[in-house]
């Protein structure tokens, strides 16, 4: 299991210009939302990301109709983890309806620039690209999450979209190592 550091606030985001499993190729700006951005190192076969994909599509879908923007990346090496093979990206993401583009990193540059560790890895910027946000989705994890759980990843985005600023506390993501390709 990874952990990554506590949200290092004010760091800008990082351009990048990915291929993504819609056929598109997507740059910062093309996701970025008026009000925010959330960018989000997921993968395939991680069993915490898979644990909360179903409310990671409903808290972007959120996302999406307040303002922000969002996209999620997957890093991992596909030579040694092939369930993250841009053809399985493509499989999931129309299996479980991504309403955010699904972006391949696979020179891993773009995880390496941001400092992403594990998936999943959020990064939450405001509307000047600064890192506001890096806590976990919520206090569930992989575990099924009762409806009126609540929602850290939303409401911290929703302050940010407001005020310009994420909350003072927040607590790491936690999840699988992204697969680095052997040096």
């Amino acid at each position: 299991m990874a952990q990554p550091p506590a949200c290092d606030f004010g760091t800008p985001a990082a351009d990048f210009a990915l291929p993504a499993t819609d056929g598109k190729t997507w740059t910062l700006a093309d996701v970025s939302g008026e009000k925010g951005t959330l960018i989000m190192f997921i993968c395939n076969h991680c069993p915490y990301v898979k644990g909360i994909i179903d409310r990671l599509v409903t808290d972007a879908q959120t996302l999406q109709t307040a303002g922000i923007g969002v996209a999620a990346i997957c890093a991992n090496d596909a030579q040694s983890h092939p369930a993250d093979s841009f053809e399985n990206m493509v499989k999931w993401a129309e299996e479980k309806a991504f309403p955010f583009p699904y972006l391949q990193d696979e020179s891993q540059e773009v995880a390496r620039t941001y400092g992403a560790v594990c998936t999943p890895d959020f990064f939450g910027f405001n509307a000047a690209g600064e890192l506001q946000y890096r806590g976990r989705l919520d206090a569930f994890g992989k575990n099924e999450a009762p409806a009126d759980a609540p929602r850290e990843l939303v409401e911290a985005m929703m302050q940010v979209a407001t005020t310009g600023r994420g909350p003072e506390e927040q607590v790491p993501s936690m999840g699988c190592s992204i697969k680095w390709r052997a040096a």
